[in-house]
């Protein structure tokens, strides 16, 4: 199997990671289809907890295939295509964090730069591989210009907490996910037209990670943060880690790394990933909300995206630069 694999082409490579991961989710959907008939047929559940967390897999299903139908697209149409794709995904968690609470009139010029200036901005670089400007412009120049523009608009109720949170959402949601796409933009030697394959790998050491934290955190006892997250636990988090390092090492012959390399980085990014998830999910309960996707209950209706891809967001920029800085590119 190996040495097929490596006789095919890089396009080819990624064509049949794409073939495996449609072929799963298909899989998926199946058991989803199967499990929501037999739910009917059980009859109703007194306390709903069946139903809700039947629609909450069945979010989370959608929301895995449309990831992947952007990855895909991206691919197919080229880098340049796949930046303007999380492009929009940027857009849409954006306005979903910033309706987390309400805004007043002398935000609005601030909101405009946020939405049509920094993050097209930022995606730009991306496109020129500017890595080196695309590093510090949010994180400096816009995190500078933001309370200016809205000192502007000469309203000081809450000043500091209005500002502070939306410099807390572009830099989650535009800084963070624009490393994801910046991924497909760097120039490893010997590894051309392959670079799909450091996305995937990124995403898929990272969402093992989360759901075997989860799974482990059923069987455990008090968490360590109960009033933030169910199911952080010491324990629970350490196993995570464990599979989603395990996976990375597994996944190094579709990677420009060798497998303790591969460890390194896989844990690099689920440690990342874990902790922001931890991170959004106070946000969260601060502002009276438990999960944007629940019961088909979006604050956006943007179906609870920001849900799925928080982790993404805090893992690909850690997971980004720690690689630029191990391959000096």
């Amino acid at each position: 199997m190996g040495s097929f694999v490596r006789s095919l082409t890089p396009e080819q490579q990624v064509s049949l990671l794409f073939v495996l991961l449609f072929g799963l989710l298909f899989i998926a959907s199946g058991v989803s289809v199967l499990l929501s008939v037999r739910e009917r047929r059980a009859g109703e559940d007194e306390s709903g907890e069946r139903e809700l967390r039947l629609r909450d897999n069945q979010m989370l299903l959608r929301s895995s295939w449309m990831m992947a139908v952007v990855f895909w697209i991206g691919w197919a149409l080229g880098e340049g295509v796949a930046i303007v794709l999380f492009g929009f995904v940027s857009f849409f968690i954006l306005r979903e964090f910033i309706s987390l609470s309400p805004t007043r009139r002398g935000d609005h010029r601030s909101l405009v730069l946020a939405f049509f200036i920094v993050l097209p901005l930022q995606y730009a670089l991306v496109w020129t591989e500017r890595f080196n400007l695309f590093t510090v412009f949010i994180p400096v120049y816009v995190f500078l210009a933001i309370p200016v523009v809205s000192a502007l608009g000469n309203d000081p109720q809450r000043f500091l907490e209005r500002n502070a949170k939306l410099q807390w959402g572009i830099m989650v949601c535009v800084y963070g996910m624009s490393h994801v796409p910046a991924l497909l933009l760097l120039n490893f030697p010997g590894f051309a037209g392959r670079t799909a394959f450091l996305v995937f790998f990124l995403v898929l050491v990272v969402q093992t990670c989360m759901l075997v934290q989860h799974l482990a955190a059923r069987k455990l006892g008090t968490p360590v943060a109960p009033a933030i997250s169910d199911s952080f636990h010491w324990r629970s988090w350490a196993m995570g880690l464990a599979a989603g390092g395990l996976l990375g090492a597994l996944l190094a012959g579709l990677t420009p790394f060798k497998p303790l390399p591969a460890l390194a980085m896989a844990l690099v990014a689920c440690v990342a990933g874990s902790l922001g998830h931890l991170v959004m999910k106070a946000i969260k309960r601060d502002r009276g909300v438990t999960h944007w996707g629940l019961a088909g209950r979006s604050v956006t209706g943007a179906s609870g995206l920001l849900d799925r891809v928080d982790a993404l967001c805090f893992a690909a920029p850690v997971f980004f630069h720690s690689v630029r800085w191990t391959f000096d590119l």
